[in-house]
């Protein structure tokens, strides 16, 4: 019997406790304090006289007031911008257990529930879901073995190599310091400045100017663990891992233009669509991944594992599908839950361990540093979203807002008043054991020659994308490096893009007006002052692998339609079988429509029937939907073609490459917008697989406009010029 929404939600609810501290009926619930004192009055303070001052003896106005003071907490530094929901993840099979001996990884009897957070990375909290950005991808899995987080974003690499350079990549990406602009956003000087002397961040800067920076959804966007990873199994042998999550909806993005209207429409856009899907039962789902390596390969490759800005190609060493993440249920309270809760690379569970990745190391210590500065204290674990299902026994005590009263009368290890409890597991008992690496080195500040190798990885990834995608890329870089007003700093990004590929290097010196100056070897500015700058050059690696295609966006899954929203463009009068036949036929594939008209409320079809608008046109606009159909009717074409914005809903989704379908007189419509004038008026004969002009009447018309839809966007359109929209 396939499980209800709720069925989830209460199978989900067991496995955490619950926490709630209202355990009386609502309806009989009395006002207190937070001493549990009854108020007799919420609206007046407490006064020398009704016009006399306020007095101080006040507690319950001090004790709102102070409470209110304090409902903001620090937001993150980094990933202020999130969305969170709570899951289960389960594996498929037990094929894993030759390589670890984590319990969540290798038992598919076992239901872990998750709670997952989405963010982006530059911007504050208040900024826009659809900034050109990193996302965060960060899973907490509460296992029974203890919590084990995988905090990795939408991106395999990262901008840098060491940690200590973390805090000078974010000054340089946040809003520059003397006014604060911009938001969220890294078309500016001092971004683009620390790139252009800083190579390493080449792989990175091209999946950020990449369509993968600008997602459809949260839903619709791949997770990578970045760093690489140890897997250990019962015997005690390791081998390294990459960690992958795969939507099963593909993964899926805009274009630049909709992004930045998507912004004004909707600043929640992605928030709202993940809220919207989960609460109408339409659960997101991921696959999750494994790249295996033995540990005699680790040096097999020409690119060093424990770097942070290399991935390992697909076709190199394929991903091992394990299992499957699925997002059920919304949080009930979003500060106590997505605000509030903290991750942590270094909340591990026995079978899984570090590598010396040396950005992994530094957030190794990061992480916990931040909440104690962010969440007040090392309590962090006792607030309820933190807290583990596997019980907690441990000496330390006291601290802000410490939740647990311990009792007993000892608080060290080893003691003999208790018993000597509670004591140390072993390895056999689940006790963790750091992996016995060998370590024999001189103390240095100092970088592998290993990691000099800046460009190979980002080359592969430009020769790895469909035209389209290259072209956005170069479109990117354009408007990125146009916001920058320094000459320098433009000049001196175009040669390392030229380092990249020539190619792409030329495209964007003619979208800058400048020139590709001769190659020169770029200057990496990271070492000390007394290092040998000849030890820190770049060094030149020939990828025996030209392409990957894992890495095109152009290879997702196709063809899936649910959730996909769909606009109706209707008015009164509209035919009643035109809308009521497309809208069985998409909502039967999991699609949503959304009725626009030009008001609100309702209107008539043809046949004197109430329809519900679902938005008017004022407050609606194409960018918010994935495909348009115009259902026939002559009184409502007749409308729709003297309403300006119904007419620009046909441009505008057009120019974004989205499908559309008209049925009948519909076509009516396309003729008086500028689709028209753009396919020279020769709508008899259109060759663009994603307008589609037909009748309802026609039983291909539906199933064709539902491929359409399924193909996500039809770029051919941009070859032949752009739309004004």
């Amino acid at each position: 019997m396939k499980s209800t929404k709720s069925d989830k939600k209460q199978n989900n609810s067991q496995k955490l406790e619950d926490l709630s501290s209202n355990m009386e009926d609502s309806q009989n619930q009395k006002m207190t304090t937070n001493q549990g004192l009854r108020i007799n009055d919420d609206n007046h303070s407490l006064k020398a006289g009704e016009r006399g001052a306020t007095l101080l003896e006040d507690f319950i106005l001090r004790e709102k007031i102070t409470h209110f003071d304090h409902e903001r907490i620090p937001e993150r530094i980094v990933h202020a911008r999130g969305s969170g929901a709570h899951g289960v993840f389960k594996v498929y099979d037990d094929s894993l257990k030759k390589y670890t001996k984590a319990a969540f990884l290798i038992d598919p009897s076992r239901e872990t529930p998750v709670f997952t957070r989405f963010s982006t990375v530059a911007g504050f909290r208040g900024s826009a879901d659809i900034p050109r950005d990193v996302r965060g991808f960060a899973v907490k899995f509460y296992t029974e073995e203890g919590n084990y987080d995988l905090v990795g974003n939408n991106m395999p690499v990262f901008f840098i190599q060491d940690a200590i350079k973390f805090p000078d990549l974010v000054h340089a990406v946040k809003p520059e310091p003397h006014n604060e602009i911009p938001q969220a956003a890294s078309a500016h000087n001092t971004f683009w400045d620390f790139v252009s002397l800083s190579p390493e961040t080449m792989h990175n800067v091209m999946w950020l100017m990449s369509d993968r920076a600008i997602p459809r959804s949260l839903r619709m966007m791949e997770g990578f663990g970045i760093h690489t990873f140890r897997l250990i199994n019962d015997e005690g042998k390791a081998h390294f891992v990459k960690f992958h999550w795969k939507p099963l909806l593909g993964t899926h993005s805009v274009v630049w233009d909709e992004a930045q209207k998507v912004n004004g429409q909707d600043p929640d856009f992605h928030r709202r669509d993940l809220h919207e899907a989960i609460e109408g039962g339409a659960y997101p789902e991921w696959e999750f991944g494994v790249q295996i390596v033995a540990e005699e390969d680790e040096h097999k490759f020409d690119f060093d594992l424990l770097d942070p800005t290399k991935l390992i190609p697909e076709e190199i060493v394929p991903v091992q599908i394990i299992g499957k993440m699925t997002l059920n249920r919304n949080p009930d309270n979003f500060f106590a839950e997505t605000e509030q809760v903290a991750f942590h690379p270094g909340h591990l569970v026995p079978g899984i361990d570090f590598t010396n990745d040396p950005l992994l190391q530094g957030r190794l210590f990061s992480y916990t540093d931040t909440q104690l500065s962010r969440l007040g204290g090392p309590n962090f674990h006792e607030i309820p979203i933190n807290r583990p299902i596997a019980p907690i026994h441990n000496n330390q005590r006291d601290g802000i807002a410490r939740m647990e009263i311990n009792k007993g009368k000892t608080a060290y290890h080893p003691n003999s008043m208790s018993q000597g409890y509670p004591e140390q597991a072993k390895v056999s008992e689940g006790g963790f054991a750091s992996y016995q690496e060998r370590v024999d080195a001189n103390k240095v500040r100092a970088r592998s020659k290993s990691f000099m190798d800046f460009f190979s990885q980002p080359t592969l990834f430009y020769n790895s994308l469909s035209e389209p995608e290259q072209n956005h890329l170069v479109e990117a870089f354009c408007f990125e490096l146009g916001k920058v007003d320094i000459p320098e700093i433009r000049q001196r990004v175009v040669g390392l893009i030229s380092q990249v590929d020539k190619g792409l290097a030329q495209k964007v010196a003619d979208g800058l007006g400048l020139q590709v100056k001769q190659p020169e070897q770029p200057i990496n500015h990271q070492f000390g002052a007394d290092a040998n700058p000849d030890d820190y050059q770049p060094i030149k690696v020939t990828q025996k692998l030209k392409s990957s295609p894992a890495l095109s966006m152009a290879n997702t899954i196709k063809g899936n339609i649910k959730t996909r929203q769909i606009a109706f463009l209707v008015a009164e009068g509209v035919d009643s079988k035109s809308l009521a036949d497309m809208k069985n036929a998409l909502e039967a594939e999991g699609a949503v429509v959304r009725v626009i008209a030009p008001h609100s409320g309702f209107i008539k079809d043809s046949a004197g029937k109430d329809v519900k608008v679902d938005h008017s046109f004022l407050t609606f606009a194409s960018v918010l939907v994935d495909a348009i159909y115009v259902p026939a009717g002559d009184k409502s074409i007749d409308k729709l073609k003297n309403t300006p914005k119904a007419v620009h809903f046909i441009d505008e989704a057009f120019l974004h490459c989205k499908a559309i379908a008209v049925d009948g007189n519909a076509i009516e419509l396309v003729k008086i917008s500028y689709v028209a004038n753009y396919l020279n008026k020769n709508l008899d004969k259109v060759k663009d697989a994603g307008l589609l002009i037909g009748s309802i009447a026609d039983q291909n018309f539906s199933k064709n406009f539902i491929k359409a839809i399924g193909n996500h966007r039809f770029f051919e359109r941009e070859k032949q010029g752009k739309i004004p929209a």
